[in-house]
């Protein structure tokens, strides 16, 4: 009998005043335990309550330890191991963290099995709801078939999730129970399961939902669209961005676009706007301990003294390739692709936050100052990054950046935060799973990709995004009154930015190619998707190289890097997992990645 035990609210999404909770589950093949049964659960607001815990394991913080390695923000995983960002804090902390920026890792690391234990948990939440629901007596015909589509686009988002982090992963359904002898699955590299959950999703889901939070029809698109484009069948993928981008709409209703101010998606005042396609929703300060909040993310703050976050706990510093690729050329606004890297951006590395600065004066993309914490600049409300001081652990090995987009406004500390979690760094900001930024540049890359792809539709596409950082008002400013950052800003732009759009036709795919893979890196650093990006392109082996080549001279311990084609590019299935999957011959069902 399978059993829930309550322990973790993520969101209230308004149905009748209930709650959701997670459900506390170990390992892939290990029941829950708690103490509701499913005969308390059988009927249509037991239902709805397992749905909503299946919803609130998106954050990715389920019954695990590792709270950083399972984040759904995939800082770890796409940014760290992409090139955007060291592992930070000091070096001998979590080592873990360390072989596996440097691709130097095995089947024992806690950080992958506390992820593979999220988004299983995720699974087997999703099936409980399956399983129940065929017992309960007062759900009508029509609710069954819209609490099926969001559980079964949650078990392809969960399963997706698996799928880019180790490729060879088991599929597991509803009628895999935990009965003795029932539960020992197999792994293959197949897609066709999320497909088919995600195609019968959609057969039902409704374009708007009463309640912030609940996928809808154009979330489960853009999430096929997805898939097709891990898949390079551009062909499938194809009209649905074109849909996505011309009917697409929030749960609420409203068309997708992009916000004004590129800076707002990343503010919790602002979360669930209209460029917000997909997102896990987080709260505080509402009686359940900061567990509601986005806590995935709370170690990669910085780490200084009155830095946010409370000084804790400095992981997850931006890489100067990083910032590098924020370089402009001064007349066209347009970035170096082939250059971009022969000079740093000006930074205080090495310089005691005493000692006199002065910032990069060169022309820069301003998603940069949204995007990196740098000193002399201005950030977010909390005063004039002042380098080192914000940086204390380890600045000789990870350097002197901060990331930015996760943090929170100080004007919003006690409101947007929760006061009740050990570290004020528990945010209300969601985790953008997709945005619709990355809709317009997936519809650029199947453009790009396909023979018969129109290039300057592709140009279009990327130049819409350019578009809106070129506006003034969403760059960062200066401030007001720098010794008091609560004054507000003034309409002086706090760097030299400049950028511009594609206006020579495309004619060379292979440019358009780079140009696309660029701009997402500008439009989506530091959001976990560059190692996948680079991975499914099937150049990662490249680019990782020649980033670790460029920065291994400031950061000597990059030079122990190695990357195996043909092995690198998925992580080591956790021998955890493997193990647990023995039958009763004592003989695992799951196989190990090729080369771990």
């Amino acid at each position: 009998m399978h059993k829930i035990k309550y322990n973790k609210l993520v969101f209230i999404i308004g149905f009748s005043g209930m709650i959701g909770f997670a459900c506390n589950k170990n390992y892939l093949n290990v029941p829950s335990l708690g103490s509701l049964s499913g005969n308390d659960l059988s009927n249509y607001k037991g239902v709805q309550t397992l749905l909503i815990a299946t919803y609130s394991l998106l954050d990715g913080i389920g019954s695990q330890i590792n709270i950083g390695g399972a984040s759904a923000s995939n800082h770890y995983y796409g940014s760290i191991c992409g090139s955007e960002a060291y592992k930070g804090s000091f070096f001998t902390d979590v080592s873990d963290l360390t072989s596996l920026e440097l691709f130097t890792t095995s089947s024992s690391n806690s950080l992958l099995d506390s992820k593979w234990q999220a988004v299983y948990e995720g699974v087997q939440d999703a099936n409980t709801v399956l399983r129940i629901m065929k017992s309960a007596t007062d759900i009508t015909v029509a609710q069954s078939n819209e609490i099926r589509a969001e559980t079964l686009f949650l078990r392809a988002w969960y399963h997706f999730e698996a799928k880019k982090m180790w490729n060879r992963i088991p599929f597991v359904d509803e009628t895999v129970t935990f009965e003795a002898g029932n539960y020992h699955v197999a792994n293959d590299t197949s897609w066709s399961h999320i497909e088919n959950d995600l195609d019968s999703a959609l057969k039902y889901l409704p374009q708007i939902q009463d309640n912030i939070g609940r996928v809808n029809y154009f979330a489960a698109e853009a999430v096929l669209a997805k898939v097709y484009l891990y898949e390079r069948k551009y062909k499938l993928a194809q009209p649905l961005l074109l849909d996505l981008i011309t009917s697409g709409k929030t749960s609420s209703g409203k068309p997708y676009a992009l916000n004004d101010n590129y800076g707002d998606n990343f503010n919790p005042a602002t979360k669930n706007s209209e460029e917000s396609v997909f997102a896990t929703q987080s709260s505080v300060n509402d009686g359940q301990g900061g567990q509601n909040a986005n806590i995935g993310d709370v170690y990669d703050f910085p780490a200084g003294n009155n830095a946010p976050g409370g000084g804790c706990c400095g992981f997850f510093q931006p890489s100067q390739y990083l910032v590098n690729h924020f370089k402009t050329d001064s007349v066209t606004g347009l970035p170096d692709l082939d250059n971009f890297n022969s000079e740093d951006v000006t930074s205080d590395d090495g310089i005691p936050s005493t000692d006199p600065f002065t910032p990069y004066t060169g022309t820069l993309d301003p998603r940069l100052d949204w995007t990196v914490g740098r000193r002399g600049i201005p950030f977010l409300d909390w005063g004039i990054e002042p380098g080192q001081d914000w940086v204390p652990r380890d600045p000789v090995d990870f350097g002197p950046y901060v990331a930015k987009k996760h943090v929170y406004y100080q004007s919003q500390q006690g409101v947007l935060t929760d006061n009740s979690f050990w570290t004020p760094a528990a945010t209300a900001n969601n985790v953008n799973l997709i945005r619709f930024a990355d809709i317009l540049l997936w519809a650029a890359e199947v453009e790009i990709k396909l023979p018969d792809g129109d290039l300057e539709k592709a140009k279009g596409y990327i130049n819409q995004v350019r578009i809106r950082a070129m506006n003034p008002g969403s760059w960062v400013h200066t401030y007001i009154d720098n010794n008091d950052p609560a004054q507000g800003f003034t309409n002086i732009p706090a760097a030299n930015y400049k950028i511009g759009i594609y206006n020579s036709p495309w004619t060379d795919r292979t440019f358009a190619l780079k140009a696309l893979q660029y701009e997402r890196m500008l439009e989506l650093g530091l959001e976990g998707h560059r190692f996948f990006d680079l991975a499914r392109w099937g150049i990662a082996k490249e680019s990782i190289e020649t980033y670790w080549q460029h920065e291994k001279v400031k950061r000597t311990y990059l030079g122990q890097g190695r990357f195996t084609e043909n092995k690198n590019e998925y992580f080591p299935i956790p021998q955890k997992q493997i193990d647990l999957s023995a039958g009763s011959d004592g003989i695992p069902k799951m196989i190990q990645n090729p080369g771990y």
